[in-house]
C-alpha cells in the first residue's frame, strides 16, 4: 500500500488515474473542482503482484484527510511538478512523514511535457533527504503524454520488493478510513491492514465501545477474500454493525490485544513542548483527535486525548494546531504514573530519558520489576524471556535476586527459632508484596521447596517445626505396639500438642483429627481396619466398638472417616464391610 503525498494541483490524482486506469476522485464535487477533497483508492498489477494506492488531498483545508490517509501506510508516493516545484503543502505533507517516521519512498516529477524536471527534482531530493526517507529514487513523468510511466512502474515495483515483511501473525489493528452501507449486506467499512492476519468468521473488537462483530464477508481490491495478510486493501462486511457504529477514525483490533488510553507520555520530534500550544489536534492511523499538552522534559510532553485510543508503545503521532503540521512524536508510555506530587514532573522527565524510541521488552520489564506477559503485549512490548516466571507473570532478574534474597532471610529465620512454624506460600507472598502466590515458588532455589503450602528444606520429612516434629515422634514411640489407642487431651497436652500443633501435624499428615479432641496416629487407624477386617462380615457400629475396646465417641466418627476413605462401605441395613482398601 503505497500513499501519495504533495502540494495542490501537482497532479497526484491524474498520476495515479494514468498509472491505473482507475478514478481516484470518488465524489461528483471532486471531479467537478479537480479539487481531491477526500482520499481516494486505486490499485494497479504489475509483475510482482498489486500495488494499491491511497490518494490524498494536497490543499491546506484538507490537510486532516490527507494525514488520515498517510497514517497507516508504510511507503510514498511523493510527488513534485517541475513547473512549479517545491511548495508550501509538499513542506507540510513532508514533515507530517517524517512525523512518522516513513522511510520508504519514490518521488514522481510530474507535468515533464511542460518543464524539464531535474531543477524540480534536485530541490524535493534536497528536502527528503534530511528526513527519515533519506535517499529515494525519482522519475520524472507525465500524466498527459505517458511520457516516464514505465520507468515509474518500475521504480514502484523495487520499492514494494524493498519493504520490510509484515508480521502476519501480529494482533490485528484497523484503522477505518471508510464506512458505509451496502442495500442487502449492511455496513461495510475499509481500511488498511498494516499487519496481522484477518479472515472472514474473525471476531473483531471496537475499540471505542469495545462492542465486537464478526467478518460475515471480506473483499481486498474489488475481489471476495478468505484471508487478508497485512499489508493489505480491505473491506470488511461487518454481522450486527448498524448504520453509523462505526465511523472514520475508528479501530476494530483482535479482542483483548491493544489497550485504549487517553494519556500517553511521548518523545516529540520536529518539535519542543515548549513551543506548542496546551491544545492541539493529534493524529493516528486514520484519528483525528483533541489533545492537553504537558511538557515533562527538553524533549518529552504527556498528552491527554479527548478520545481513548488504542495506542501502544512506539507508536507514532503527527501533532497539528490551527496553522498547520506542528511535528510529531513517538509513543513512550501507554500508561504512565499519575504526577501529582510536587516534584513528579521533574523525576519523570528523568525517567523518561532512558525510555528508548524502540520498544524493549526488558527495558519495559526493569521499570515495571513484576508484570504480566499479556500486559506488556498490550501496550506494544514483546514479553522478554526470564527465569522468573509463574503462569504468565514475569519479574525482573534484579528484582528477583532481591526478592529471593528475602525469601531467603524469611525462611532461615524462622529455622533458627525451634518453636517457629514453616513460612507459608500466601504468608510469604504478603511479606514480599506480590502480586500473585505463585511467584513464591519460582523465587526458591534449591534446597528449598514447597511442600503442603509451606516452605521448607527439600530434605525435611515433613513441614512440621522442629518442636512439634519431635513431640509426634515422642507420640508415636509411646503408642507404638499399643494396638488401637486414643491419646487423651492430657496425653497430648504434656507432650506440647495443643490445638495449633494438632493442626499442624494434621496438615502434615502425622496426625488423624476424626472430631474435635478425638486424634489418632495413621499406625493407629492402619490397626483399626485390621481388626474390624477379622470381624464376621458384616458388623455393627457395637461390634465394632467392643472389638476395638472403645467409647461410641470415637467410633462413630472413625467409621465415618473410614468410610470417606473407602477403606469401609455402610449398607443399607445400618452394618458395615471392610471393603479391603
Amino acid at each position: 500500500m503505497i500513499a501519495t503525498a504533495g502540494h495542490v494541483d501537482h497532479g497526484k490524482s491524474a498520476l495515479l488515474r494514468a498509472l491505473t486506469g482507475m478514478e481516484p476522485d470518488r465524489w461528483e464535487e471532486e471531479r467537478r473542482r479537480g479539487l481531491t477533497i477526500d482520499l481516494g483508492f486505486v490499485w494497479t498489477y504489475t509483475g510482482r503482484g498489486p500495488i494499491a494506492f491511497v490518494d490524498v488531498p494536497g490543499h491546506e483545508r484538507f490537510v486532516g484527510n490527507m494525514l488520515a490517509g498517510v497514517g497507516p501506510v508504510p511507503a510514498v508516493l511523493f510527488v513534485v511538478a517541475a513547473d512549479e516545484g517545491w511548495m508550501a503543502q509538499s513542506a507540510e505533507h513532508l514533515m507530517a512523514l517524517h512525523a512518522l517516521g516513513v522511510d520508504h519512498g519514490v518521488l514522481a516529477v510530474t507535468k515533464v511535457d511542460m518543464m524539464e524536471p531535474e531543477l524540480a527534482a534536485d530541490e524535493a531530493l534536497d528536502q527528503i533527504g534530511r528526513t527519515s526517507l533519506g535517499r529515494i529514487p525519482w522519475v520524472g513523468v507525465s500524466a498527459r503524454t505517458g511520457q516516464g510511466l514505465p520507468e515509474l512502474r518500475d521504480a514502484l515495483d523495487d520499492l514494494v520488493a524493498r519493504l520490510p515483511a509484515s508480521d502476519a501473525a501480529a494482533p490485528v489493528r484497523l484503522w477505518v478510513d471508510r464506512s458505509f452501507i451496502v442495500r442487502g449486506a449492511g455496513l461495510v467499512v475499509t481500511g488498511t491492514l498494516t499487519a496481522g492476519t484477518i479472515r472472514s468468521g474473525d471476531t473483531l473488537e471496537l475499540a471505542r465501545t469495545a462492542q465486537r462483530f464478526v467478518v460475515r464477508e471480506m473483499q481486498s481490491l474489488n475481489q471476495r477474500a478468505g484471508e487478508a495478510v497485512g499489508v493489505a486493501r480491505v473491506a470488511l462486511n461487518l454481522r450486527g454493525a448498524q448504520r453509523g457504529a462505526i465511523r472514520r477514525g475508528d479501530a476494530l483490533m483482535t479482542p483483548g490485544t491493544y489497550r485504549c488510553t487517553s494519556l500517553i507520555d511521548a518523545r516529540l520530534r520536529l518539535c519542543a513542548p515548549a513551543d506548542l500550544p496546551r491544545e492541539l489536534l493529534v493524529h493516528v492511523g486514520t484519528a483525528t483527535v483533541e489533545c492537553g499538552v504537558r511538557p515533562i522534559g527538553a524533549d518529552t510532553a504527556r498528552f491527554t486525548l479527548g478520545t481513548a485510543l488504542p495506542l501502544r508503545v512506539g507508536d507514532r503521532v503527527v501533532l497539528r494546531h490551527d496553522r498547520g503540521v506542528a511535528g510529531g512524536a513517538g509513543v513512550l508510555d501507554v500508561d504512565p504514573p499519575a504526577l501529582n506530587r510536587r516534584g513528579a514532573a521533574l523525576r519523570r522527565a528523568g525517567d523518561l530519558v532512558a525510555y528508548p524510541d524502540t520498544p524493549d521488552g526488558m527495558s519495559e520489564l526493569h521499570r515495571r520489576g513484576i508484570v504480566r506477559a499479556g500486559t506488556l503485549r498490550a501496550i506494544g512490548v514483546e514479553p522478554p524471556p526470564v527465569p522468573a516466571t509463574a503462569g504468565d507473570w514475569l519479574v525482573d532478574p534484579d528484582v528477583a535476586r532481591a526478592l529471593r534474597a528475602r525469601l531467603t532471610a524469611l525462611v532461615t529465620g524462622r529455622a533458627h527459632d525451634p518453636s517457629a512454624a514453616p513460612l507459608g506460600v500466601e504468608d510469604a507472598r504478603k511479606a514480599l508484596d506480590l502480586p500473585d502466590a505463585r511467584l513464591v515458588p519460582a523465587l526458591l532455589r534449591p534446597p528449598l521447596a514447597v511442600r503442603n503450602g509451606v516452605i521448607v528444606h527439600a530434605e525435611a520429612p515433613d513441614t512440621l517445626a522442629p518442636t512439634v516434629r519431635e513431640a509426634v515422634e515422642k507420640l508415636e514411640r509411646r503408642l507404638a505396639d499399643r494396638g488401637f489407642t486414643v491419646p487423651t487431651g492430657d496425653d497430648l497436652a504434656v507432650l506440647g500438642l495443643r490445638t495449633a500443633e494438632i493442626a499442624a501435624a494434621v496438615r502434615a499428615g502425622r496426625l488423624i483429627r476424626l472430631v474435635p479432641g478425638v486424634v489418632l496416629l495413621p499406625d493407629t487407624v492402619r490397626c483399626a481396619v485390621g481388626v474390624l477386617a477379622r470381624l464376621p462380615q458384616p458388623f455393627t457400629a457395637g461390634e465394632a466398638r467392643e472389638a476395638l475396646g472403645t467409647t461410641r465417641k470415637v467410633i462413630v466418627p472413625l467409621l465415618e472417616y473410614l468410610a470417606l476413605r473407602g477403606s469401609t462401605r455402610r449398607m443399607a441395613d445400618g452394618r458395615h464391610v471392610v471393603t479391603g482398601r
